[in-house]
């Protein structure tokens, strides 16, 4: 009776072993991604169940045999453990036992976010949204808490001071509040030494450069003359003078569209009316470039007070000293205007 029961023991222990040599065997050389895949990324979110992963695989046709796929599942301890989220990069052809190790060791790929010269700070929660998990309203509610705000030391009028124009590697899953502290990592590095100790010696912080460089930012798009045109605003706040920036009462109307600044943007009461209110406003009226912080901080020294778009569609300016060369500066304006049958 041992013996028989010795046999069968053995005997089905062998079955066994060879039922798992064969499906191991079969899942080391059965490609699970496919070899043609267009698309070798695969996002699974925070929270997702074994379940889900399964789905979301089954969807991208990266199961093959299903049957195997979770029996691999089960001998590589994947279904036990807790999924981990992220954006995994896959290989074209990587068999299960490949596919399964990757997503179980949790190695991310990391996402490029782009930012560039977004307008408000909602715009940035959207832009940001395009390339990690949180959504745009769960970003944009995190740049409104006020603790998490105190915390950077920022308020809702700074708070775009703190982004820096540049492309950044984060990974997929990056909460609102880790995306925040990275962009003031970023910040403090960028403003360096040199940059700290250039603005000071105009008198400003550095929030309130970025101010101002993001006036310059809309008023032209020629680097060329934006250390000619900081400087005039840096000559007006010098001699008390209202900056009378047309970018500024554009921003108070969110009128951002308009092709014409007239009463309606110029007139209306708000303390980013520059044409209102002397000095700078509360704060930034879209994201400053690079070229436009640089260009405050290394403004070129000048006594022009006045500058006005040459029209001649170049997107220059000729600046003046005086109020009459201002005016004369108007005239070529409107003439270069008519020319060209837009007046």
């Amino acid at each position: 009776m041992k013996k028989i029961i010795l046999v069968t023991l053995v005997a089905v222990s062998v079955t066994a072993f060879g039922v798992g040599l064969f499906y191991y065997n079969e899942l080391a050389v059965q490609a699970a991604v496919p070899r043609d895949i267009e698309d070798p990324i695969v996002q699974i979110p925070t929270g997702a169940t074994y379940g889900e992963v399964v789905d979301l695989l089954r969807k991208r046709n990266m199961l093959g045999n299903e049957q195997l796929f979770h029996w691999l599942a089960e001998q590589m301890n994947y279904k036990r453990e807790e999924m981990r989220a992220g954006q995994f990069q896959l290989k074209p052809g990587w068999s299960m036992i490949e596919l399964i190790r990757h997503l179980r060791g949790g190695k991310q790929e990391p996402v490029k976010v782009v930012l560039t010269t977004e307008r408000l700070p909602e715009n940035v929660a959207a832009k940001t949204a395009r390339f990690i998990e949180p959504d745009s309203a769960t970003i944009w509610a995190t740049f409104q808490d006020k603790e998490v705000l105190d915390k950077l030391g920022y308020t809702p009028e700074t708070l775009m001071s703190l982004f820096i124009p540049n492309t950044y590697q984060l990974f997929w899953t990056t909460t609102p509040e880790q995306f925040l502290e990275r962009m003031q990592a970023e910040h403090d590095k960028f403003w360096n030494d040199t940059r700290r100790a250039k603005a000071e010696v105009r008198g400003l912080s550095p929030a309130e450069v970025y101010t101002l460089a993001s006036i310059v930012e809309k008023e032209t798009l020629q680097d060329k003359e934006k250390t000619r045109m900081a400087g005039v605003y840096l000559n007006r706040l010098k001699q008390g003078m209202r900056l009378q920036a047309d970018p500024t009462s554009v921003f108070a109307r969110r009128d951002f569209n308009t092709r014409r600044v007239t009463d309606y943007h110029t007139k209306f009461d708000s303390p980013y009316n520059t044409y209102l209110y002397a000095g700078l406003p509360p704060g930034p009226i879209a994201m400053a470039s690079i070229s436009s912080i640089d260009a405050v901080l290394g403004a070129e020294e000048h006594d022009y007070l006045y500058f006005c778009a040459v029209g001649d569609g170049t997107g220059f300016h000729n600046f003046a000293r005086t109020l009459d060369a201002h005016n004369r500066n108007a005239q070529i304006y409107r003439d270069n205007l008519r020319k060209r049958g837009l007046r």
